[in-house]
């Protein structure tokens, strides 16, 4: 880092945050204030519908220290993770949601915390404002992703953190087209600490991320991080193999000792489109390998961006 770079580096993804933009850097100077006057705001536009982007030149021309960036079409809230810290020049990067909910006046415990030895520093939410249902298939999502991919991560933490330049420099080797920022940061084993916060109520707006959304994303990432789903795959069809083999062994002695009656075509349909389900699941998951890798191997870069301010 050069002496001119800045402390803390704080990078933001924005989508639909127009109404959030303003209170957000009035609370981001404040908080930020308290530590160092050396840092800097990387705001990430993500081609939402509203009018963030110019928001984020407003705030641009007013302060040198605000940066942004606005992608060419919409990314998603990972890839413009991936761009800010691209950008970001400080010793230390802060990542965080723009829509409030993550309260910049956090970011001084997380920071202190971090000078006590650590590389990364969590925010993990003690309580969060969701409903009931969105907070019990969070917890079966993340159990299902940390059994697929054998990665110790919490579900109770979000992107909100604190970390290292070398960290972020590690962190920018990484060039797979999915990003799941969560997920790699602990796949990278930094020491790595945790300071419980509070998590605030939106600001403004509503999620926009859709029950689909966080499925595909849910999907996808089991599939990006880990082989596992291709091995209980294996494990299942050797089990339905075995089944089918003890079954016709039953069938065979039946009718060598005993004889054999005719029976109904119930329980034949029923086989065959168990079956066939079985082995269209098991297509299914090989083929969401194979598009990953056909993903992989065009070489794409993993974001465009039109427009820049106060970014070299």
């Amino acid at each position: 880092m050069t002496d001119s770079a800045p402390l803390i580096s704080v990078v933001i993804p924005v989508y639909k945050g127009e109404q959030c933009l303003d209170e957000l850097y009035r609370r981001l100077v404040g908080a930020l204030g308290t530590v160092t006057e050396q840092f800097e705001l990387v705001l990430v536009e993500d081609c939402g519908p509203d009018r963030s982007w110019e928001g984020i030149k407003q705030l641009a021309a007013r302060d040198p220290r605000v940066r942004g960036l606005q992608f060419s079409r919409n990314f998603g809230q990972h890839y413009g993770i991936s761009a800010g810290i691209d950008a970001a020049r400080g010793d230390w990067i802060v990542v965080m949601d723009c829509d409030l909910q993550d309260r910049p006046e956090d970011i001084p415990a997380l920071y202190a915390r971090a000078l006590e030895g650590f590389d990364i520093v969590l925010a993990r939410r003690l309580q969060r404002p969701q409903p009931f249902l969105k907070r019990v298939t969070a917890k079966a999502f993340y159990a299902v992703f940390r059994y697929a991919t054998e990665l110790n991560y919490d579900g109770s933490v979000g992107n909100f953190r604190i970390i290292s330049r070398q960290v972020a420099d590690s962190f920018r080797e990484f060039k797979e087209q999915l990003r799941f920022f969560g997920g790699l940061v602990t796949w990278l084993g930094y020491r790595v600490a945790v300071v419980d916060v509070q998590h605030d109520a939106r600001f403004a707006g509503e999620t926009s991320y859709t029950w689909d959304k966080l499925i595909r994303l849910g999907v996808h990432t089991i599939v990006a991080y880990s082989d596992k789903p291709l091995r209980i795959a294996i494990r299942l069809g050797f089990s339905v193999a075995f089944l089918a083999v003890c079954g016709g062994a039953y069938v065979l002695i039946r009718a060598l000792f005993f004889g054999i009656s005719v029976t109904g075509w119930a329980s034949l349909i029923v086989s065959l489109y168990f079956m066939s389900g079985v082995i269209l699941g098991f297509m299914g998951v090989l083929g969401l390998y194979v598009g990953r890798v056909f993903d992989e191997v065009k070489q794409r870069p993993l974001y465009i961006v039109r427009e820049r301010t106060n970014v070299g």
